[in-house]
């Protein structure tokens, strides 16, 4: 089995639903896959790089994942939940609004660099809405991500405008009703 971290988040309503019942059906979708999640509590953070957009909601999901599914193999998986929670990426700008976006962070000790896939994702150094909900899901002995590197990278990154709204208990009992 291979541990999985992934970055999941939305500022942007779709059907009715909110974003944090976006990340909820999100995550339920990853568990049908991948049964035994872990997840982070929800912060809501300032955006990034596109800065005249609502405030996202992001967290950290860890997946185990078998031998047989490849870093690609998950992406196509991750690119079928968004699409069905209302992402199109034909007609967004690029980290602009979305309903939903699935990032994987790290696929175990792999590296991939392919013009489609790069992992670990190049830059959750500067994203403290990935480095805070990170640390909540790893342990001192995390065997694929040093997390002393980690908490490091968090402390010197800029996490005003990163608020803890929901914890990871209290977000999966919204799951399960």
């Amino acid at each position: 089995m291979t541990d999985v971290i992934l970055g999941v988040g939305s500022n942007r309503s779709w059907m009715g639903k909110n974003s944090l019942t976006l990340l909820s059906m999100a995550c339920m979708e990853i568990e049908k896959l991948y049964p035994g999640i872990t997840v982070s509590s929800v912060y809501r953070t300032k955006p990034m790089y596109v800065l005249n957009q609502e405030d996202f909601y992001n967290m950290a999901v860890r997946v185990s994942v078998c031998e047989a599914v490849t870093p690609h193999k998950l992406l196509e998986q991750i690119h079928l939940i968004e699409s069905s929670l209302g992402r199109d990426r034909s007609k967004e700008i690029r980290n602009g609004p979305r309903s939903i976006d699935i990032d994987i962070e790290f696929f175990g000790n792999q590296t991939v660099k392919t013009s489609d896939l790069e992992i670990p994702h190049p830059r959750i150094a500067e994203r403290a809405f990935v480095l805070i909900p990170l640390l909540e899901l790893l342990n001192d002995s995390a065997d694929f991500i040093n997390k002393a590197d980690y908490e490091k990278l968090a402390s010197q990154s800029d996490s005003r405008g990163v608020e803890k709204i929901i914890s990871a208990q209290d977000f999966l009992k919204l799951k399960e009703d």
